[in-house]
């Protein structure tokens, strides 16, 4: 799987932080159910690699973790069964690890240095974070002059208004939003909302 086939399935990539293991499961079959299939599930917590080992059994759900800064932290997420990586900034041993797991790598820049060092990697599709603290839509405008062979995931500030503002931009394919997964809703179970939040998601495909 290449990163960039995660975006033909949906244009938001839900940021997902899971507190409660018990919470992962029914998480995950609100999303699907509200169309959303890809899961980037964030190893922010300590049950997050329980939680993505159980979602991973979700039928329809393409589980992948989150928050990578490591070499361990790849193999940890590989282990428990996620499909693809997601890092909030990138090194070459991330990168590396990635490379040597086959755990398809979308990796975090906020910068025309970090790009590079990306590309130097053989990796063209990349997320944008924090995209709105980062610089937004003037920035992404600007890394199109001499990026053209890039293209972006704006991750971080995003909201269901202004995501089709992002998704708009010629070299953006899709973005990450924490929006569809508020933690009021989660803590509560109301796992309607959430599938409705993905309904809404899905439908800002352009």
């Amino acid at each position: 799987m290449n990163t960039l086939d995660l975006v033909t399935h949906g244009p938001v990539i839900p940021v997902i932080v899971i507190d409660r293991l018990e919470d992962a499961v029914p998480l995950a079959q609100a999303l699907v159910a509200g169309g959303v299939k890809v899961l980037e599930v964030t190893l922010r917590t300590p049950v997050a690699l329980d939680a993505i080992r159980a979602m991973a059994q979700v039928p329809g759900a393409i589980v992948g973790a989150g928050t990578i800064r490591s070499a361990a932290d790849a193999r940890a997420a590989k282990a428990a069964g996620a499909v693809f990586g997601v890092s909030p900034g990138y090194t070459a041993e991330v990168g590396a690890a990635c490379r040597e797991l086959g755990l398809p790598l979308l990796p975090g820049v906020a910068t025309a240095s970090e790009v590079m060092a990306a590309q130097a990697d053989g990796l063209n599709f990349l997320k944008f974070f924090p995209a709105t603290a980062a610089g937004g839509i003037p920035l992404l405008k600007a890394l199109a002059g001499p990026f053209p062979d890039v293209v972006f995931c704006p991750t971080g500030g995003i909201s269901l208004q202004t995501a089709p503002d992002f998704l708009g931009l010629p070299n953006v394919k899709g973005c990450g939003g924490s929006w569809l997964t508020p933690a009021d809703a989660v803590k509560a179970g109301d796992w309607a909302r959430i599938t409705r939040l993905a309904q809404e998601a899905q439908a800002l495909r352009a």
